[in-house]
């Protein structure tokens, strides 16, 4: 009998193809999700796919792809509207994040940030756009038996709202300059970033119509990976350059923002964020070789440096 070991080396050749494959359906949707850039009026349209077309690793629609196929769908295109909705939201958070009035940052994904080439009113525009946008997208999917698209609906709102994502934002604003406990740190993450990880890999096992112990496996896989992501990246803001980064490094420090090496040092963020990919991949036995692709997701973002 093959051991899981075996089959996780077997395609581990496999998932830089497999990650380009995705990314590219991925891109071809995300480009068919919004207006064209000639629709008018124009200039929302056109600064709607300037942030959402600028490339990035696509994790959170990566991920809910590689859900759906570890509870047992292998059809992509069924999942691909709400793979394009997570990504929607995702970057809508990242043009007012980049906000004056927030982070007030100048480069995203390598390239300057919505409010720098549109200005102000229209990148806050853009990213009201896009999330609405998102919400229709959820609207266009076929839901599985046991899951409705009420509760998909529902799901992706919590997740986006004054209880997670933004509850994150805010607690994120209200902790500059101040000490914070790692608790406090902690509820930054699991708001700002945890929480839309979470609902993408929810939404591909929904879609998937997995039973209950698969989407609490999921659910728990995602609830520590999208903090070990979080610290990961914490780290690499002290470490890396703006150049390997595609944003402003660095940021973090001079803002005195409530990350994991502020509070803990950099040795111990290292450690917490092994641990917590270890606890991720813990949660994956219940779904057995089918989750070899979020494995090897997991185990891959753990040693990213960008």
């Amino acid at each position: 009998m093959t051991s899981r070991k075996a089959i996780r080396s077997q395609h581990a050749d496999g998932l830089s193809a497999y990650l380009e494959k995705q990314r590219n359906l991925i891109e071809k949707a995300l480009s068919k999700a919004v207006p064209a850039a000639s629709v008018r009026p124009a200039t929302i349209h056109a600064a709607m796919r300037y942030s959402l077309l600028a490339g990035g690793k696509r994790l959170r629609p990566i991920l809910t792809l590689a859900a759906a196929e570890a509870c047992g769908l292998t059809e992509p295109t069924r999942v691909l509207p709400a793979a394009c909705a997570v990504e929607l939201i995702h970057t809508y958070s990242l043009i007012h994040d980049d906000l004056p009035c927030m982070d007030d940052d100048d480069l995203r994904r390598g390239r300057p940030t919505s409010h720098k080439v549109y200005g102000e009113g229209v990148a806050v525009l853009a990213g009201d756009a896009l999330l609405t946008r998102a919400f229709g997208l959820i609207a266009e999917i076929t839901p599985a038996k046991r899951y409705p698209l009420a509760v998909l609906l529902e799901e992706t709102a919590k997740a986006a709202g004054s209880r997670q994502l933004i509850a994150g934002q805010v607690a994120d604003i209200e902790a500059e300059g101040r000490k914070l406990s790692i608790a406090d740190v902690r509820f930054i993450h699991e708001g700002k970033t945890a929480a839309m990880i979470v609902l993408s890999l929810r939404l591909g096992a929904m879609i998937a119509n997995a039973t209950p112990r698969e989407l609490k496996a999921v659910t728990q896989f995602g609830q520590a990976l999208g903090l070990a992501f979080q610290i990961i990246d914490d780290i690499l803001d002290v470490t890396q350059s703006s150049e390997q980064l595609g944003k402003s490094a660095g940021k973090d420090l001079k803002a005195s923002k409530a990350t994991y090496p502020a509070v803990i040092g950099l040795e111990s963020s290292h450690k917490e964020a092994n641990r917590l990919t270890q606890k991720a991949l813990g949660a994956l036995k219940e779904l057995g070789f089918q989750s070899v692709r979020l494995h090897q997701i997991a185990e891959r973002l753990m040693i990213r440096e960008s």
